[in-house]
């Protein structure tokens, strides 16, 4: 508590030190463009914040009810775990398997826990731990896939065809879960049920936390994130639709994942870029399975009282290293998805989902709209500009750090801070792969595109994504620096020049 009051201290002080100078009528027509900006922005916060508390205290406890009286009259259908991994040590391996195992021995209707690996110890391994836990009783079945370590793709790929030959029913469910995500022992039983409320649901995901193996501001960093995704998941829950199924735990209705154009969908994804061609899908096999359900029409559920636990392994020890690699791969997978989603239309997808995709291609500009306008202020106008906005960056995080205390018990500090470099190193990541939407990697393996493309080719892509990039950059400074109306004075146009 003694940080918060001190961060409020800071605060109340610069604003008691600021002189008159810095309220001109030149900065105020500045904090004018701000605010409206700001406006557009946490209007839409709220209207998230809103819908989250509607969907968690009202909405999805009638789902509950609904879901727990189809399964009273119906009963459950089995339900497979597709567990996929590739360089998971062992101490995580076995945190990962007790848990399936656990929500597996649970399943109502039976389970059937599939492993997609490569490594004949991982084998080794996950057969040790299922003997010592059952000894000769067989609670449920254990089926393994050993593929050649070409890629999460071809392990859900080789995965889904395994559950298809058990020739899944209407209401079996799969859960896929990732080699470093442990699942409650109440899994099956808290959402298969939701699949027999309406058979248009195709798949759900869960809340999430984490445990972070590495500094503390790692720690820090993903609890702001899943605060954060606690918040907007259960907003899009509420439209049914969510805007990503996790790879890390999402659970799909059984005979949907086993349709060849299902799975020959996640293992040969790609996208026509004007520019770039043709780019296979690499990473985020979780947002060509969103996008595939997407667009059939098929809804997809949030479960807010579920969740599981991920075990975070920073690709670095560096933070800012570590942030620019996961971000780069988080948001090309956003980004290469955004604009099929759009291009269904919102009668297809729904208006506020529809919505929610486009806000995804806006805010990457709009975050750094801020920032970008006090310092054109800050040179033009007044230095007291670029302070004026660093106030209010310092309030607003604050203000919205609190909404935070909606969906966990407790908030740090930090969190502002991380909240506005998640806002500009973000956008800035974000900006940067949109003009170059062919960078690909995984975190844990070196996979890449191949390089069979001329070397004209090549480098026609490099080129032309720095001459569109910074074209692109140049224009949008420009209708900041217009918006703000800095160079309607002498003094500023001489200012330019000084």
């Amino acid at each position: 508590m003694i940080y918060h009051v001190l961060y409020m201290l800071v605060i109340a002080i610069v604003v008691l030190l600021l002189p008159d100078e810095a309220f001109t009528s030149k900065t105020q027509e500045v904090l004018l463009v701000l605010g409206l900006l700001g406006i557009w922005r946490y209007t839409w916060g709220i209207i998230h914040l809103l819908r989250s508390l509607w969907y968690r205290k009202i909405a999805f406890p009638r789902i509950r009810r609904t879901a727990k009286a189809k399964a009273d009259e119906a009963g459950y259908g089995h339900a497979f775990m597709l567990i996929t991994s590739f360089r998971i040590d062992a101490p995580t391996t076995l945190k990962v398997y007790r848990g399936a195992f656990e929500a597996a021995m649970r399943a109502p209707a039976g389970a059937t826990v599939i492993a997609s690996i490569v490594e004949l110890g991982d084998q080794r391994l996950i057969e040790q731990l299922y003997r010592s836990m059952f000894g000769d009783e067989q609670p449920f079945k254990l089926d393994f896939v050993r593929i050649a370590g070409t890629g999460k793709r071809d392990a859900l790929t080789y995965g889904f065809e395994a559950i298809s030959r058990y020739n899944p029913g209407p209401n079996d469910t799969a859960s896929v879960i990732d080699g470093d995500s442990i699942v409650p022992a109440d899994l099956v039983e808290k959402c298969a049920n939701i699949f027999l409320i309406n058979p248009r649901v195709g798949a759900l995901t869960t809340d999430e936390t984490c445990t972070v193996e590495g500094r503390d501001i790692f720690r820090k960093w993903y609890s702001l994130r899943f605060a954060q995704r606690q918040i907007l998941m259960s907003s899009n829950g509420l439209a049914k639709r969510v805007l990503t199924l996790t790879g890390r735990m999402s659970m799909f209705r059984a005979q949907l994942v086993c349709r060849p154009e299902f799975y020959r969908h996640i293992n040969e994804d790609f996208i026509e870029h004007w520019r770039l061609g043709r780019i296979k899908m690499l990473t985020g096999d979780d947002k060509s399975s969103w996008y595939w359900l997407l667009k059939n029409g098929y809804l997809m559920y949030y479960v807010p009282d579920v969740v599981v636990e991920t075990i975070e392994q920073p690709p670095v020890d560096d933070f800012i290293v570590s942030a620019k690699v996961l971000m780069t791969r988080w948001f090309g997978n956003m980004l290469r998805t955004n604009t099929r989603a759009l291009a269904l239309g919102p009668h297809k997808v729904g208006l506020f989902t529809w919505w929610s995709v486009l806000d995804q291609r806006i805010s990457m500009w709009t975050c750094l709209s801020g920032l970008t306008m006090a310092v054109l202020a800050s040179i033009f106008v007044t230095p007291f500009a670029f302070i004026l906005y660093l106030l209010w960056v310092a309030i607003s995080r604050y203000l919205v750090m609190l909404t935070f205390l909606t969906v966990r018990k407790e908030v740090s500090i930090t969190y502002p801070f991380l909240l506005y470099f998640n806002q500009i190193f973000g956008s800035f990541i974000k900006v940067y792969i949109f003009f170059r939407m062919d960078k690909q990697r995984w975190t844990r393996q070196n996979t890449t595109l191949g390089g069979s493309e001329s070397r004209f080719r090549h480098y026609y892509k490099i080129v032309s994504s720095n001459l569109v990039h910074a074209s692109a950059l140049l224009v949008y400074v420009a209708v900041l620096a217009y918006t703000i109306n800095i160079f309607s004075t002498s003094d500023a146009i001489h200012g330019l020049y000084r």
